[in-house]
């Protein structure tokens, strides 16, 4: 279930979120979203990603190819608690965010800086393709 953006309080500040319950638990929601092999798998603005880090971790750079077009570099600021986020091309980008639900299944999340807000249509689409290849992990490894 996706639910319309709406402004929460982050730890870095207001914050468009963009999130919705996935049908797996919030490890394997968190290893779709830190593993920069598959970013390129759920990420409509990603095609491809330079990382020595395969998942991400404080401190982590590279570069994420924007739709077929430019490398931008990136470094990840924080990471930890289910919650990581980065800067590309030295500008705060989103966060995202894994809650464990009581139901084994997790709510994932993109916070989206309120000045890119037109970005939350990329993150719907994003959130749609996480819930559909951690749900099939979590079904492959039953």
């Amino acid at each position: 279930m996706v639910t319309l953006p709406h402004v929460e309080r982050t730890p870095d500040g207001r914050r468009l979120v963009v999130d919705r319950v996935v049908d797996a638990d919030a490890d394997a929601v968190w290893s779709v979203l830190t593993d920069t092999e598959r970013w390129p798998e759920w990420g409509p603005s990603v095609s491809a990603v330079r990382c020595d880090d395969r998942f991400v971790e404080a401190g982590s750079t590279g570069e994420v190819q924007v739709a077929g077009g430019p490398w931008i570099p990136f470094e990840v600021d924080t990471c930890t608690d289910y919650r990581w986020t980065w800067r590309v091309a030295s500008v705060p980008a989103t966060g995202h965010a894994v809650t464990p639900l009581a139901d084994d299944s997790a709510r994932a999340a993109f916070e989206i800086p309120l000045l890119a807000s037109g970005y939350a249509v990329v993150c719907h689409r994003a959130l749609d393709r996480i819930a559909a290849l951690a749900e099939s992990d979590e079904l492959s490894a039953r």
